[in-house]
């Protein structure tokens, strides 16, 4: 999980709106908060647990105040109490590989004497795909109804809350862990609830509980009885249906099979024979008969069309000689009656010519009739009439239509006398009735039995939709059985596993809490004295750290194997080993959790809070938040640090105001003149 950003409206000392970038950078995982003290980090710090968790918070404000007054209490005094008061977060987690995005908005409102609180939820769950390597990329987040108001079990899933109250801890926890006395306790419930011990546990105890709850009442006896009694019906009318079911694939593969695959050889043997032949003779006979009735019909209509003019079509060159005559002939009949026109034009035009003019006139118009009396000039060889030209191409186009109309009657006399042979030819292969009569009449007999054969099995197959109507009818009974008595059903079910196998689980469990319990514990052993080495100034001190897994105490032990007494160590000491139970904690559980450190560097010497700034701070998780005053965090540690820095905010109180405001930057660089 990463903390992303963390928004404030009205909340607490935080007027308006006031928002905290928490992304950290690579290689640089600590977002670094300053303010003194009654300026807001632990109130920053409750936010983070409010927003996530509700009424279950573990928030330091709250004490033993009921949630409603908490929250009326956190609204900021200027705000309006009737608009009230919300807390945004936005962190990314890891889920199956894929990185999702989650925005959740508590927000609150005072509504007279009661107030309204509201849970919204917006996830991304595609944001890790659309990563890209320095490149920013802006959410989506769409609103879920469904983790709006289921959040308080997603939230568990995620970061149970036993988990984030190890994650998030202040200056109260750290004092708790320094007290060998108080320490044990929450050593025991960091182990069980970060290690997964406590789910075993919780196995342990569900089974305890879930063995004292089996058994049933009489009443629930006797709806079982019947659910038993309707089990076993249905149980006799599967095996009924299944022996059908069997019967009737044998009937269909056999018996039937059998008779179609003996009618199958028959029919082949009869095709064979030329049966199908014989069995069309009658069929062919007839058909003989209406194709020689169309052949000789179109034959008569060939001889029909023959005896129009179609003949003609062999004389087309005399034909031709005739047309040329008729149109000379007519040419001439028009040139003789061109010339009497002319004689008497030519006669009148003279006489209004003068004399001496018409000379030459009379000798053209003279050679102008010689040459057209040549043309008048015709033999005349067939006395043909006036229209004979048009009487000749009357005569084409009888020719054209009667040469088409013969030729697709000699097509269609040609293909019915193709066809006529056919049937001769299939008329002559039917066999003689005395071959094929006795596989004929096997045949009809092998086609009853098939039809014998069918019929059983229509009758097999009915019976087999009567078993599956009652093996229906049946379940159908038994399933508002069920559902009227799943309850009473799964109880008596699992009273007899459960008792059979709880003692038995039970017993494994524990062992398998014991081997847990104690693997966790060897390498939480291990992280821790690594953890409180490398923070320790005086190297010598503590060689060995032993938990005892029965009550959780701590053991140290010096060079010479002799045990320390906690009290011997100084506060700063004891202080440094609660930080590494809760450093090697993390180690255990892999890092994957952000750490929020409220007032860190209590009660320790410079030299200490050099091995936390240089050592701890930088390397406790991918992600951490440092809520610090400027005695903790001073100037010279703050460039000891600044490497591993992200980000890094000042809180700024007004003290006239009672109001917190977020500055970018710490007190010895930017922003740190906005400091009160």
């Amino acid at each position: 999980m990463l903390l992303r950003k963390i928004t404030l409206e009205e909340f607490g000392a935080y007027r308006g709106k006031q928002s905290l970038d928490l992304t950290p950078k690579k290689n640089k995982p600590i977002i670094l908060i300053g303010g003194l003290n009654g300026c807001g980090k632990t109130t920053l710090l409750d936010a983070i647990q409010l927003v996530l968790y509700g009424a279950r918070a573990r928030c330091s404000g709250r004490a033993n105040k009921p949630y409603e007054t908490y929250l009326r209490e956190s609204i900021n005094r200027q705000a309006d109490p009737s608009r009230g008061s919300a807390i945004t977060l936005e962190f990314t987690v890891t889920v199956d590989g894929r990185e999702h995005y989650y925005r959740v908005i508590r927000n609150w409102r005072t509504s007279g004497k009661s107030v309204n609180e509201f849970l919204s939820v917006f996830v991304d769950e595609q944001f890790g795909d659309k990563l890209k390597p320095g490149r920013g990329v802006e959410p989506e987040g769409k609103f879920s109804r469904l983790l709006s108001e289921g959040w308080a079990d997603h939230i568990e899933d995620l970061l149970p809350l036993e988990v984030a109250s190890l994650a998030f801890f202040d200056g109260e926890k750290i004092e708790s862990l320094a007290d060998p006395e108080r320490a044990s306790s929450v050593i025991e419930s960091a182990v069980h609830a970060l290690l997964g011990v406590s789910t075993v546990q919780q196995l342990r105890t569900d089974l305890v509980a879930l063995q004292r709850r089996q058994k049933l009442s009489d009443e629930e006896q006797h709806l079982m009885d019947d659910i038993h009694t309707l089990e076993r019906e249905r149980e006799t009318v599967l095996a009924q249906h299944g022996t059908a079911h069997q019967e009737l694939a044998n009937r269909r593969t056999v018996e039937l099979g059998q008779a179609k695959r003996r009618l199958d050889s028959l029919e082949r043997a009869f095709a064979d024979a030329g049966g199908s032949l014989f069995e069309r003779r009658v069929e062919l006979e007839t058909e003989h008969k209406q194709v020689s009735a169309q052949l000789a019909e179109l034959r008569a209509g060939l001889a029909q069309v023959a005896a129009g003019p179609l003949p003609l079509l062999m004389l087309r060159d005399q034909l031709k000689k005739v047309r040329k005559q008729a149109e000379s002939e007519q040419t001439a009949a028009g040139v003789s009656q061109v010339l009497e026109i002319l004689t008497e034009r030519d006669q009148w035009v003279l006489d209004l010519l003068p004399a001496a003019a018409r000379k030459e006139i009379v000798d053209k118009l003279e050679a102008d009739r010689v040459e057209r009396s040549k043309l008048a000039d015709l033999e005349v060889r067939f006395n043909l009439p006036h229209d004979a030209l048009a009487q000749l191409a009357v005569l084409d186009e009888v020719l054209v239509r009667d040469r088409a109309h013969g030729a697709d009657l000699l097509k269609q006399a040609a293909e019915t006398a193709e066809h006529l042979d056919q049937l001769d030819r299939q008329l002559a292969a039917v066999p003689e009735q005395s071959k094929v009569e006795a596989l004929q009449r096997e045949r009809e007999e092998q086609l009853q039995a098939v039809a014998r054969e069918e019929a059983a099995y229509e009758r097999h197959a009915a019976q087999l939709d009567e078993l599956k109507r009652r093996r229906d009818s049946v379940t159908e009974s038994l399933k508002r059985a069920h559902k009227e008595f799943v309850r009473t059903k799964v109880k008596a079910e699992e009273v007899e596993r459960i008792k059979t196998y709880s003692e038995r689980a039970r017993a494994t469990l524990e062992r398998f809490r014991g081997a847990l319990l104690q693997r966790h514990t060897s390498r939480l052993e291990v992280a821790m004295l690594q953890s409180f080495k490398d923070l320790m100034r005086k190297q010598g001190l503590v060689q060995d750290i032993r938990i005892d897994t029965s009550k959780f105490t701590l053991t140290l032990t010096d060079a010479e194997g002799e045990r320390i007494d906690p009290g011997r160590l100084s506060a700063g000491e004891r202080q440094l080993l609660a930080v590494s139970l809760l450093w090697g904690l993390m180690k255990v559980a892999g890092n994957r959790l952000p750490n929020v450190i409220d007032t860190p560097l209590g009660r320790l010497d410079s030299r200490h809070r050099e091995h936390l700034v240089d050592r701890y701070f930088p390397n406790a998780s991918r992600q951490v938040l440092l809520l610090s005053t400027d005695e903790e965090i001073d100037e010279y540690l703050l460039g000891r640090l600044k490497k591993s820095v992200a980000h890094t905010y000042t809180l700024v109180h007004d003290d006239t105001e009672f109001t917190t405001n977020v500055v970018e930057g710490y007190w010895w660089n930017t922003g740190a003149q906005n400091v009160a």
